[in-house]
């Protein structure tokens, strides 16, 4: 289970950043060894989705 702090990202944070940063291990747990995660690949390539934004 993910913590406090992982689940409630502060205003203007990406929720799926601030939950993988806090959580990873919970977040990434079904990648192998020295695979990376497609969804934060892909926040990094493209951004974030404004819907994602903690308002």
């Amino acid at each position: 289970m993910a913590n406090e702090e992982a689940t409630n990202p502060p205003r203007g944070e990406c929720t799926q950043c601030w939950f993988r940063a806090y959580a990873s291990r919970q977040a990434h747990a079904r990648l192998g060894p020295r695979e990376d995660c497609p969804q934060c690949v892909d926040h990094m390539k493209n951004g974030h989705p404004d819907h994602m934004i903690v308002r």
